[in-house]
């Protein structure tokens, strides 16, 4: 007879052991998964090529966001927008749970010349190091939608905790009608699985992000294949900030009931 749960975190790794293992994409278990994906570097994968989100140019170029500061990268992948934020001027740090995906990053960045500081981690471990804020910004392009429902929990108590009062959370995630998984929340706990990725909408969204302040959200543009920068329709993009009135929370107190969350 089990009676473990006691605290929040304890609810989010019951909810997690719901899932089949071959559907573990955001715990340290699925290193093994992640590092196959990214084994082949040959394959037709959009988000393999060596450019940057065409949003978060568009970010640079309009001051929306802006060096100086500090920056984090989450689910980094090969790296390529995190080469973007260093060249522009950030202090970076990058993060993924896949080894080969974050050697692969580091190679990119030795070759672009610029200094990023890369880990290899998961979110979700209440053990780990997890990197310690403030930042600036928060970019995610395609983490956010490989999460359960219960892990936006783990999620939004990252963001609380290391955004920086008035930085900003730029998100890429996959759009309702054009990709990832339209079934109701409920159902991903029955089936046992994520189905690829959770399709959202802008006004989920809109309600998941509701504490933070909306600048931009629309959909990526398509970029040819000769643009300099990524870009494909079946995402959406958005642009949060963070009420400069609210500082980060420390480690201890980010989540309630002496939940924690780290990356």
């Amino acid at each position: 007879m089990d009676r473990n749960i006691r605290t929040v975190d304890d609810v989010l790794k019951l909810l997690d052991g719901l899932f089949a293992p071959e559907a573990d994409r955001w715990t340290s278990g699925a290193r093994d998964w992640w590092d196959a994906f990214y084994a082949d570097r040959s394959r037709e994968v959009p988000f393999f090529v060596g450019k940057p989100d065409e949003n978060l140019v568009s970010y640079l170029d309009r001051g929306l966001v802006a060096p100086p500061g500090r920056a984090l990268d989450l689910g980094c992948g090969p790296g390529r927008n995190a080469i973007q934020l260093a060249a522009a001027g950030f202090e970076v740090d990058a993060i993924d749970l896949s080894p080969t995906a974050v050697a692969w990053a580091e190679e990119r960045a030795r070759e672009a010349g610029v200094d990023i500081r890369f880990r290899q981690g998961d979110a979700f471990d209440p053990q780990g190091p997890g990197p310690e804020g403030p930042y600036d910004l928060i970019h995610d392009s395609g983490c956010f939608h490989h999460l359960p429902p219960h892990r936006r929990i783990s999620y939004l108590a990252l963001v609380e905790r290391v955004l920086a009062p008035g930085g900003h959370l730029a998100l890429t995630c996959f759009a309702s009608g054009a990709m990832g998984s339209e079934l109701p929340d409920r159902e991903f706990y029955r089936r046992s699985g994520l189905h690829g990725g959770l399709a959202y909408t802008p006004d989920a969204l809109r309600r998941i992000f509701a504490d933070l302040t909306e600048i931009e959200l629309r959909r990526m543009r398509d970029e040819p294949p000769e643009s300099a920068r990524f870009g494909e329709p079946f995402l959406w993009t958005a642009l949060f900030r963070k009420p400069a009135g609210r500082l980060p929370q420390t480690r201890q107190n980010s989540c309630p009931s002496g939940s924690a969350i780290s990356t």
